[in-house]
């Protein structure tokens, strides 16, 4: 469709309100870990217990990512995104209930399977409603508000919202923009067009196993897989190791831990956008490069606030980024015709099954064995590993595939964009 018959108005309605929608995913998903001091106390929890809950729901999510990831291409997106925001708000005010770990677990656990529905559902949405030029900026800009509200506003909303009410509340609060945000994407998300692919694979139920002969998506599981080490051992445990390693108070650990979320942020549309200039794979080798460096100078220093949240800030900017670039444009760009949600879930799952689910409870088993300060030599191993990782993928960015048709070099891209 050539750009001036692109429906804009409704793209970037659609953006923002996904951002938005995505944002709000984090900020349930994420507002618990500045709380778990508070948490601990009152339910006698340790630091394994705090890695155990990030990891729960991070598992479920992963599991139904892949799950619904696959059915919204066959019944829809809105059949998907609408019922899967509101039952993720309220489970988030359910939290605020737990009167002990296995009740903490099992409200988690259940977040997870809501918030893993929308997110490659909000994923495919987006690159539905995104013009191709601007698809790797779009998508890096509705996973954006993941980071944003998630990870840099969560730390200074709880820390701050525990001086006037007690953890509980905080809880009950977050949960009522997403009612709203539910009947606002009810009203305004459309269903993309059906073309005469997606029709035969609504009816056939098309083959999953297809995803996984595109090159690039299971060299992007492992990639995201060592990215979401790096994000979700950072979320889960740093503002232990601010409070307990290094001593901070609550409000300053708050002001620290969320530069994850504005670094993070800035990176999740920056990566992703510069990616659309430079191509996909070099962006990725620098985010791994950059995050590994940013990492290793984080663990030299002391309890310096200030200096601590620059180093934080760059090096969440790179590794949110990859996140965004990996399961966004990557993951987009490499699936084959009518399957976005289903490449994306199964990028998604297996990153969140492992990163976001094995990694935390491993970071909480190092935390308890081997003490809290040794926490940053896992996400620091994983990124390296991921440089390496990201040396496998095949070029896919429009503008670079492009610019190799017209040099005579060959860029194989290793699927089709829808």
């Amino acid at each position: 469709m050539k750009s001036s018959e692109w429906d804009v108005g409704y793209e970037w309605k659609a953006v923002v309100l996904l951002a938005l929608g995505f944002g709000l995913v984090g900020l349930d998903r994420w507002l618990i870990a500045p709380l778990f001091p508070s948490i601990m106390k009152d339910l006698h929890l340790n630091a394994q217990d705090v890695g155990n809950c990030i990891g729960i729901l991070g598992l479920s999510w992963g599991i139904f990512a892949v799950l619904m990831g696959g059915l919204s291409d066959k019944i829809g997106r809105r059949k998907v995104l609408i019922p899967a925001i509101l039952v993720f708000s309220l489970l988030s005010a359910f939290s605020g209930l737990a009167g002990g770990l296995v009740s903490l677990l099992a409200v988690r656990a259940m977040m997870g399977v809501a918030e893993g529905s929308f997110c490659p559902t909000s994923f495919a949405a987006t690159a539905d409603a995104s013009h191709p030029k601007r698809r790797g900026f779009n998508l890096g800009l509705q996973q954006s508000g993941f980071a944003l509200f998630g990870l840099a506003l969560s730390p200074i909303i709880a820390t701050q919202l525990l001086n006037v009410v007690s953890w509980r509340w905080v809880f009950a609060l977050v949960s009522v923009p997403g009612l709203i945000l539910g009947a606002l994407m009810f009203r305004i998300i459309r269903e993309p067009r059906l073309t005469p692919q997606k029709i035969a694979l609504r009816r056939e139920g098309g083959q999953w196993r297809a995803v996984l002969k595109s090159r690039n998506i299971p060299v992007a599981m492992v990639a995201l897989f060592c990215a979401m080490t790096g994000v979700f051992v950072l979320g889960a445990m740093l503002p232990l190791y601010l409070t307990e390693y290094l001593s901070l108070d609550m409000q300053r650990m708050g002001v620290v831990v969320s530069a994850i979320g504005f670094g993070g942020f800035v990176g999740q549309f920056g990566l992703p956008g510069l990616s659309d200039f430079i191509g996909r794979r070099l962006a990725s080798i620098v985010g791994f490069a950059g995050t590994a460096v940013m990492l290793y100078l984080f663990r030299g220093i002391g309890a310096q606030p200030f200096t601590l949240f620059v180093v934080l800030f760059v090096a969440s900017f790179f590794t949110l980024g990859l996140v965004s670039l990996i399961s966004g444009p990557v993951a987009t760009e490499a699936a084959p015709a009518g399957m976005v949600s289903t490449s994306i879930g199964v990028v998604v799952g297996a990153g969140e099954i492992f990163g976001g689910g094995v990694a935390p409870a491993l970071a909480g088993f190092v935390a308890t064995r081997f003490g809290i300060q040794n926490i940053l030599w896992l996400p620091i191993c994983a990124v390296v590993l991921g440089v390496g990782v990201s040396l496998l993928f095949k070029e896919t960015a429009p503008a670079r595939t492009r610019q190799s048709v017209l040099s005579g070099v060959d860029f194989p891209a290793s699927g089709q964009p829808e």
